[in-house]
């Protein structure tokens, strides 16, 4: 375990490599206490946990746009801190997965079970001010663009998601000094996004995704739009932000060293899943 000022940062998993251990040095784990609306010094209560069985499962996902299918009955689990690849040609149904596993988009048929500290939840029987809330608080978000308001500094950015979940600004802005620092961006607070480079504006998202201590980070092509050298260091971060701090990570991407630095790669064709390679391990 490597400490921290402020906070500890949660054991590695038992299965990490030396890569991966200094990742965890190289990126701390603050976080915030949802429950009692306030920054706290350590990571998401269920960080460095990893639980027996999946957090989210999705059986039977139909999805169609006119008379394209997009999901053709899709199952797929998502175990408890694993880092999941999803991968697959364009038009397969990877980002549309995605997005219903986010609560983004309803399937037409099929369900989706969140697992929990408060039970299993049927997010397809969820109202949308209920799935909103789900994306507010449990789950975060990572975009290929990172998403992130130019008019807004990085400090604000990130405290802004924290904000969004009823936190009072002083402590949100707290815990997003320290998502920050904790990713290498100590000293850019104050910075607007257009003052950052790409994987500088990525690591803010990243932050931002944490920031309310997300159990679940779901990314779509989160390097997709930099070079080979900041495309791993942005992994490096969101790896270190989430799995390998017992959080899961559900990661859309076209690029194969991405996948290869995830626990697990899924491919898809055609709305429907090819491969997974957890059956083969």
């Amino acid at each position: 375990m490597t400490s921290h000022p402020g906070f500890q940062t949660p054991a590695a998993p038992q299965q990490n490599t030396r890569q991966q251990s200094a990742e965890q040095t190289r990126y701390a784990q603050p976080g915030l206490d949802r429950a009692a609306h306030q920054p706290y010094p350590g990571a998401h209560p269920t960080a460095g946990a990893h639980q027996p069985g999946a957090v989210l499962a999705a059986h039977a996902l139909t999805k169609t746009y006119g008379a394209t299918v997009a999901l053709a009955g899709v199952s797929i689990a998502v175990r408890a801190g694993e880092a999941l690849a999803i991968m697959g040609a364009s038009g397969s149904g990877k980002t549309t997965l995605l997005h219903s596993l986010a609560g983004i988009i309803t399937p037409d048929s099929g369900s989706i079970e969140l697992h929990g500290d408060g039970g299993r939840r049927e997010m397809t029987d969820m109202s949308e001010a209920q799935r909103t809330d789900l994306r507010r608080t449990e789950f975060g978000f990572v975009f290929q663009e990172g998403m992130l308001l130019p008019e807004l500094t990085a400090l604000e950015n990130v405290a802004l998601a924290a904000m969004l979940c009823g936190i009072e600004r002083k402590r949100a802005e707290h815990a997003a000094g320290e998502w920050l620092a904790a990713m290498g961006l100590r000293g850019m607070e104050s910075r607007r996004i257009g003052e950052l480079s790409g994987g500088q504006a990525q690591r803010v998202a990243i932050a931002r995704a944490q920031v309310t201590g997300a159990r679940i980070v779901f990314a779509d092509e989160p390097t997709g739009a930099l070079d080979s050298a900041t495309s791993s260091d942005v992994m490096t971060a969101l790896l270190a932000a989430t799995s390998r701090a017992g959080r899961s990570l559900v990661v859309v991407t076209h690029d194969p060293e991405v996948a290869a630095r995830c626990d697990r790669t899924v491919r898809m064709r055609d709305g429907r899943i090819l491969d997974d390679s957890a059956a083969r391990a």
